[in-house]
């Protein structure tokens, strides 16, 4: 319980190796009692004095890309309340217009438990480190938003730096140096660059891409049933009900207890 809120527990398949709080080793010299984001290895430092740093799992939003360089910590929020961009509501209205006079905090709020608001020179940069509403988001690159973590590490990393923390966002050459180089697997999430994950990301497309059309088939199975129903019932194919979900299900479950 935090404020009133009850913060849901992680989802045990969200933390995946990369993706949970750890406390690691920590050379890259930074400044203790800093912040240290790497958009591209898609982590987040927290630099201890004893040469270590708790690392956090972060997802990067289109947002989070256009920062560089140093910033502070200028203001701190508990359950922020969130207002979405002018370009966000211009571009996407269907899913932003309706919180286009902001949207109070809580639990239904993207900006998750907390935030963080970065400033370079006595202003706003409009860089964010925040809770999340999107577990699921974590480890990936999103299509909006600043830095995400999970609402237990906001709350974590928000108990720990106080206002005027330095902040620095890694550059692609910093990142490489120190972390080396990362890639996306096939379900999005961030994985070091090796030859295993390599060969991995080739046989989980090709498995994703067998799931899709054993799908395709079996919807298509379960359409042509579901018409021959109608038929026999008189029902003009024009006038046909829509397929039942519960009936594509059935359908794909055969499928799949077939295949395997």
């Amino acid at each position: 319980m935090d404020a009133g809120y009850v913060i849901p527990a992680v989802d045990p398949k969200h933390l995946i190796e990369g993706n949970q709080k750890e406390v690691v080793p920590y050379t890259a010299g930074d400044a203790p009692g800093s912040i240290v984001v790497d958009v591209y290895a898609r982590k987040l430092y927290w630099v201890h004095e004893d040469g270590t740093a708790t690392r956090y799992a972060i997802a990067v939003g289109r947002e989070g890309i256009s920062f560089r360089g140093t910033g502070y910590v200028g203001r701190k929020a508990e359950w922020p309340s969130w207002t979405p961009t002018a370009n966000m509501v211009r571009t996407r209205p269907d899913l932003y217009a309706e919180y286009a006079g902001g949207l109070p905090g809580g639990i239904d709020n993207p900006l998750g438990a907390r935030a963080l608001y970065l400033y370079r020179g006595g202003r706003d940069t409009m860089f964010r480190i925040h809770g999340t509403i999107d577990n699921a988001s974590v480890g990936r690159a999103t299509s909006a938003g600043c830095i995400r973590l999970f609402n237990q590490d906001a709350i974590d990393l928000f108990n720990k730096a106080p206002v005027g923390t330095k902040v620095r966002v890694r550059t692609l050459e910093e990142s490489l140096a120190v972390e080396g180089p990362y890639m996306d697997d096939a379900y999005g999430r961030v994985v070091p660059d090796t030859p295993e994950n390599r060969e991995k990301l080739i046989a989980d497309e090709a498995a994703i891409a067998q799931k899709f059309e054993d799908d395709r088939i079996a919807a298509e199975k379960a359409r042509e049933k579901h018409l021959r129903k109608c038929r026999r019932q008189g029902i003009p194919e024009d006038d046909c009900p829509p397929l039942e979900l519960q009936e594509i299900e059935a359908v794909e479950t055969a499928a799949v207890g077939t295949s395997g």
